[in-house]
């Protein structure tokens, strides 16, 4: 049997503030207690607008953590590991690193995301420090969150969290207190499961790598959201169908999904994306991608480009120009 044992409870905004003077506001990319009660979300939103005292990872809302973070190595440490200071550069793909990103969907879309679905019908997950998770939800226990840690799988109720190895689907299942359940929600694109009693292969590389891949995405997202001006924005969320993370901007035959895939059957590597809901211009070789309605900039681009921030942000802001210029005045 897997050995649960207790953890350390995380309060990520709580981290963050103790870093700063008194007076100043954190900002940071990951979910915090406790739940939000909004019922259109059920989510906090990290990067929430505030004043002149703010740190955040937006640049043009207030301080910002890489501002910060020049001129202190304990900030520095934060930043760079919460992926805030828009400065961490993602590194070269493991061996594997599809096969253990295959396990880790099996992970979010059976457990995880069952189990804030069965708390407040809300199913989509976010990024969180060196994995991926729930935001936090009004459970058995008050605020719980449920959470990849690395190689761990946590469950966090109030104060308390306990953690076991990742091991397989069912005892995933267990874990966080759901029924596993092949088809548990009427998604148009349902997720192949495997045998859940199977171990699941994931090594620690391409765990790290695609919880890079999240942090980074979350960055570029949040900093996306901004220049959606009065348009319709939706928060940053982590689909478990697709294991993708994406906002939507726009509205009517403007509107897109913006972003960050780890990967999939006609990707074999991560990739940002922009998927058009209207029609676009084939003529066009920005729209470059044949397996959806949109356009795709690969993993590669970005490990070669001297600033992969501003090439992510110049690519999903290129798409965001084209549709609004598709659209009659």
């Amino acid at each position: 049997m897997t050995k649960v044992s207790e953890i350390e409870a995380r309060n990520p905004r709580q981290e963050a503030q103790s870093l700063l003077e008194p007076g100043w506001e954190a900002r940071i990319l990951e979910p915090s207690p406790p739940f939000d009660e909004d019922p259109q979300w059920f989510a906090d939103d990290p990067t929430e607008a505030g004043g002149s005292l703010v740190v955040t990872p937006i640049p043009g809302e207030g301080t910002t953590w890489g501002e910060l973070a020049r001129r202190d190595e304990r900030v520095r440490r934060f930043a760079d590991e919460h992926w805030l200071d828009g400065r961490r550069r993602l590194k070269a793909l493991p061996p594997q690193f599809a096969i253990g990103r295959q396990a880790l969907h099996q992970l979010a879309y059976f457990a995880l995301s069952p189990r804030r679905f069965a708390a407040n019908g809300k199913l989509a997950l976010r990024y969180t420090a060196n994995g991926f998770g729930s935001p936090f939800f009004q459970g058995i226990a008050g605020g719980e969150q449920v959470r990849v840690e690395g190689l761990t799988l946590v469950r966090q109720t109030g104060n308390n969290a306990t953690g076991e190895p990742l091991s397989t689907v069912g005892a995933a299942c267990r874990f966080v207190g759901v029924e596993y359940r092949e088809t548990w929600y009427e998604f148009r694109d349902l997720l192949d499961p495997i045998d859940p009693a199977t171990p699941l292969a994931i090594g620690p590389q391409a765990a790290a790598t695609l919880a890079a891949w999240f942090g980074f995405g979350t960055h570029v997202l949040e900093r996306l959201r901004r220049t959606g001006g009065a348009e319709e924005v939706s928060r940053v969320q982590l689909w478990p169908e697709h294991f993708d993370l994406a906002i939507e901007i726009g509205s009517a035959e403007q509107r897109a999904s913006y972003g960050a895939s780890p990967g999939d059957e006609s990707h074999a590597e991560p990739y940002l994306y922009v998927a058009a809901w209207g029609a676009i211009d084939r003529d066009d070789p920005y729209w470059n991608d044949q397996n959806f309605n949109g356009a795709s900039l690969p993993y590669i681009a970005l490990l070669e480009a001297d600033d992969p921030y501003a090439t992510a942000l110049a690519f999903l802001g290129e798409g965001h120009r084209k549709l609004i210029a598709t659209v009659p005045k």
